[in-house]
């Protein structure tokens, strides 16, 4: 058991949920499960999704049939190679990492799990990146620092189509969202992020809590209808 990102005293009890339900429908492949412990080795926070998480986004790529990926916010690339996996033979995941030792980290593990040629990934400040970005998109996972959302949001409906799946990870904070007292920098991200889709009639959206391994969370999942 990881240490929650928020945690809670059932956070024990919801992980030997989240276990459970992974064991029963959450088939995490070899390189997965050595994408999480090179991660480990060189230091990396235990910030990833989980298996059921990365699961989920592997889904919503099959769903929507999506073909080019973008992902702000590659970590150590678990997430990455969850969703490469599930795109088609000519699919390809478009990642931004600020971070060049998580960046570098990151490509072992892609390279581990045979996808090199699958992921463009890309190095340096997502802000930076994304205006040199090709619209359009199929799904966008949005996973970075916090702080900057609001930003992401607007590259990511500008580098979509209609029909185009945004994901937000990381959106309830243990509960912290709903304090507009909370002068945590990360909170008033995603409290503005959050109001920029309710105000943005491109977007259809929800908002999904989450408890499990990492605690008390959540994510908002939006489709651009025009």
């Amino acid at each position: 058991m990881r240490p929650p990102d928020y945690p809670s005293s059932d956070a024990a009890k919801w992980s030997q949920v989240d276990a459970w339900l992974a064991e029963k429908l959450v088939s995490e492949e070899p390189d997965l499960k050595h994408t999480l412990a090179n991660n480990a080795n060189h230091g990396l926070p235990a910030i990833d999704v989980s298996a059921l998480q990365g699961k989920m986004l592997a889904l919503l790529v099959k769903m929507t049939r999506a073909v080019r990926v973008l992902e702000i916010g590659t970590l150590g690339g678990y997430s990455t190679i969850w969703m490469v996996k599930a795109l088609p033979h000519n699919g390809i995941v478009t990642t931004i990492e600020f971070n060049p030792h998580h960046a570098d980290v990151a490509r072992q593990n892609i390279a581990n799990a045979g996808l090199t040629a699958r992921v463009e990934l890309l190095t340096g400040a997502a802000l930076d990146v994304l205006p040199g970005l090709s619209p359009p998109f199929d799904l966008i996972f949005i996973d970075a620092d916090k702080v900057n959302n609001p930003r992401y949001l607007a590259w990511a409906i500008k580098l979509s189509r209609q029909g185009t799946v945004i994901v937000g990870d990381n959106v309830v904070r243990g509960g912290g969202v709903i304090d507009p007292e909370n002068h945590d920098p990360n909170v008033q991200g995603l409290r503005d992020f959050i109001q920029m889709i309710a105000e943005d009639d491109q977007l259809e959206a929800t908002a999904i809590q989450t408890v499990g391994e990492k605690g008390w969370d959540g994510f908002v999942m939006a489709l651009v209808n025009t």
